[in-house]
């Protein structure tokens, strides 16, 4: 039964549900969605801990960077039949168009790195 409750307390807040959201749509760092949905790095991180500890979320480190997607295998046996279930809700949810539309315009903070080099390399 604590597994359940962990999952429920995890899905009890408004950002991590947003959060959830937006990893419907593909793996993300926390910058991304910092951008997506215009919070500090503080607040993404500590919701992003809460889903992981959960097991709603999983993470993958890639050098410096961490990745964050959903654990559709999760340790938590009733994980995947709510993930199964929120991908169907809230899609009409005007927070949760305009978070995704604030993903379509987010950029991984090493892509800007890339882009500057790139253009310092140009001059």
């Amino acid at each position: 039964m604590r597994e359940l409750v962990k999952v429920f307390k995890a899905l009890s807040d408004e950002t991590r549900i947003r959060l959830l959201k937006l990893l419907y749509e593909r793996e993300l760092c926390v910058c991304e969605l910092m951008q997506a949905l215009d919070m500090t790095q503080s607040r993404v991180s500590r919701n992003l801990g809460i889903l992981r500890e959960s097991g709603l979320v999983k993470d993958r480190r890639d050098g410096l960077w961490v990745f964050y997607s959903l654990d559709r295998k999760s340790f938590n046996q009733y994980v995947a039949p709510i993930l199964g279930l929120l991908d169907g809700w809230l899609n009409d949810d005007e927070f949760i168009k305009k978070d995704k539309d604030g993903l379509r315009n987010a950029v991984r903070l090493s892509e800007v790195g890339k882009e500057r080099e790139e253009s310092y390399a140009l001059a």
